[in-house]
């Protein structure tokens, strides 16, 4: 054999060999095309953190059946039986133990009530400096606890304030039933 035949034949042995050991079984000299991209694999769509329920603005849709208001006979029946209907409403909401030492928020409210007792307006009096959302908490007991009883014979404005009293839980205690 002449060096040139060896050389052939040492190329056509070398291609024989490797085409052997990557399982091919014919030999091709040919440049072979890249492998064609495997498709992602698919993964599921994100699921959405679930988005809290509002709280419903009455007593009534939560199904918590308050009863009937009773009539107050003045200004302190009326303040008396308006925050022992917002913890009757608010019962996850509320706590009803001695108020600890230093209370995350004190918001006040003014509540301004139709004749019917149902609320006509709500004013912020107080805003506390922190736990903002508080007073939000606030309004959405009274709303829920309303309405509180017939007014018409009181002399108007028919009014009242209350202060909350809100502890590290974001739970409330109406001042009125802390004895202040």
């Amino acid at each position: 054999m002449h060096s040139t035949e060896n050389q052939r034949y040492a190329l056509w042995l070398a291609t024989a060999l490797i085409a052997l050991l990557s399982g091919c079984t014919t030999v091709s000299l040919a440049p072979v095309p890249p492998p064609a991209p495997r498709p992602e694999p698919t993964r599921p769509a994100p699921v959405p953190a679930p988005t809290p329920a509002a709280p419903p603005p009455r007593a009534a849709a939560a199904g918590l059946q308050l009863g009937p208001p009773k009539t107050p006979r003045n200004a302190d029946e009326l303040r008396r039986q308006a925050a022992e209907r917002m913890v009757a409403a608010n019962p996850e909401r509320t706590y009803m133990g001695k108020p600890q030492d230093i209370l995350l928020a004190i918001p006040v409210l003014e509540i301004e009530l139709n004749a019917d007792g149902s609320v006509r307006r709500i004013d912020v009096l107080r805003k506390p400096g922190q736990a903002a959302e508080t007073v939000q908490l606030a309004i959405d007991a009274v709303h829920r606890a309303a309405p509180f009883g017939d007014v018409s014979r009181l002399p108007r404005p028919w009014r009242f304030t209350e202060t909350f009293l809100f502890n590290d839980d974001r739970r409330f205690k109406p001042r009125t039933l802390d004895g202040g």
